[in-house]
């Protein structure tokens, strides 16, 4: 096996032995791996504290391709401390690292890594962690090959759209409008800016119109429930979030 140093973020982890883990980790340089953690059940172990779900740390591994590589040593990045703390934002991230495992069960592409570790630190540092997520979601899409066009009619490619129509998938203009729910367009032009934006190079995240968050919110769920297929228990968590929050 090939030692090396690798960025990356526990998405779970699995006791192993009586001492051990099973770490499954998010890396910038090799995508999706899994990791031996021998003896980090322990005290005294010197693993212990990067050993854990959540953590973002520089890993020093024995690399083994197509295998179960082992832990070394590891460094913290960003102990994300504001997260671990907070109830609320911890349960967010949990569910973003949810929604990444389902995602890596059909497209392992290393720019996943970026995504996460930006979404993360944005919510650390105190971002509007819903927003944020949605933006996360609405990015997930091009992973798993539905990401929604914006730019066209989807039944005659006219681009003077109207709305979505979630049933057919895409834009519609107003000739071949059929009635489908009418968003705001403030909602379809943030919907497609979370699609491109840069989630590090946010300095600024504020919408205040309480009915493009809610379209939002509702266009992501609709979207997940007819073209993902993907159900997860921490989205129920989310959803309570945003309804006590309402």
């Amino acid at each position: 096996m090939e030692k090396v140093t690798i960025d990356g973020i526990v998405l779970n982890e699995t006791n192993y032995s009586e001492t051990s883990k099973i770490l499954n980790i998010l890396t910038k340089e090799y995508g999706y791996i899994s990791v031996i953690s021998k003896g980090s059940r322990t005290l005294k172990s010197k693993l212990r504290g990067i050993s854990m779900k959540m953590v973002y740390a520089r890993f020093t591994i024995s690399y083994k391709e197509n295998g179960l590589s082992t832990l070394i040593e590891g460094n913290i990045i960003n102990s994300l401390k504001y997260i671990m703390t907070d109830l609320v934002k911890m349960n967010y991230a949990t569910y973003l690292l949810d929604l990444t495992r389902s995602i890596l069960k059909e497209n392992n592409n290393p720019d996943l890594f970026n995504i996460l570790a930006s979404s993360l630190i944005k919510i650390n540092d105190s971002f509007d962690p819903l927003l944020i997520t949605n933006i996360f979601e609405v990015k997930m899409l091009n992973f798993l090959g539905v990401n929604p066009s914006f730019t066209e009619c989807v039944n005659c490619s006219s681009p003077d759209t109207l709305t979505f129509d979630l049933a057919l998938g895409g834009m519609v203009c107003k000739n071949c409008y059929q009635g489908t729910y009418l968003f705001q367009s403030e909602t379809i032009k943030l919907l497609r800016l979370f699609q491109t934006v840069d989630i590090m190079k946010i300095d600024k995240l504020n919408i205040q119109n309480k009915k493009v968050r809610e379209e939002i919110g509702m266009f992501i769920q609709e979207y997940y429930d007819t073209y993902t297929g993907i159900y997860l228990k921490s989205k129920d968590k989310f959803n309570m979030l945003i309804s006590t929050k309402c």
